[in-house]
């Protein structure tokens, strides 16, 4: 098992799974910023604390994958990630495209999270396999716990559409 494992740390797998830790730590950085801004959008306390709180737990993130790079040994480093990208962006349009203080922008700050979230479960729950295969059982380990909290921030924004602001926005005469 020691030999696949020292095989693995220097193959195109290993490739793939230190660009996937780039480019996820770039997008986790990138969200610490949006996510402010996205709490500041919320109208509902219950939707401006989650974002607030995600904010906090993606700092928790970033430091994990600063460890994952750690026991790989190799160098915390960044790339640009063309999906989270885009995903911000698509927040950012949210927040000019509805009016201040409506559950219609609340509504749509939740599916730009949760669109943000499943792609951060995506990722995570890719990374937590190939860690596994490459004998990284102390990486999977670390990522899994932030797998995990991204899945319970996904539940939790959908249980806040689903128990109101979904019903208030499909209340809210257009404009």
């Amino acid at each position: 098992m020691e030999t696949q494992t020292m095989q693995a740390t220097n193959s195109k797998l290993k490739e793939f799974f230190v660009d996937q830790l780039k480019d996820i730590y770039w997008a986790e950085k990138k969200l610490v910023k949006a996510l402010p801004k996205l709490q500041e959008a919320a109208t509902t306390p219950e939707l401006k604390n989650a974002f607030g709180n995600h904010c906090h737990q993606t700092y928790t993130h970033i430091d994990r994958l600063q460890q994952v790079f750690g026991m790989i040994n190799e160098k915390a480093d960044t790339s640009k990630c063309p999906a989270m990208a885009g995903i911000i962006d698509e927040g950012e349009n949210i927040i000019d495209d509805t009016e201040n203080g409506t559950a219609q922008r609340d509504a749509g700050l939740i599916f730009a999270g949760q669109k943000a979230e499943h792609y951060e479960i995506a990722t995570y729950g890719g990374l937590v396999t190939l860690a596994k295969t490459m004998g990284y059982n102390d990486a999977a380990e670390v990522l899994g716990q932030t797998l995990a909290e991204e899945k319970e921030a996904d539940i939790l924004l959908t249980q806040i559409a689903e128990n109101n602001v979904n019903y208030q926005a499909s209340r809210e005469p257009r404009g």
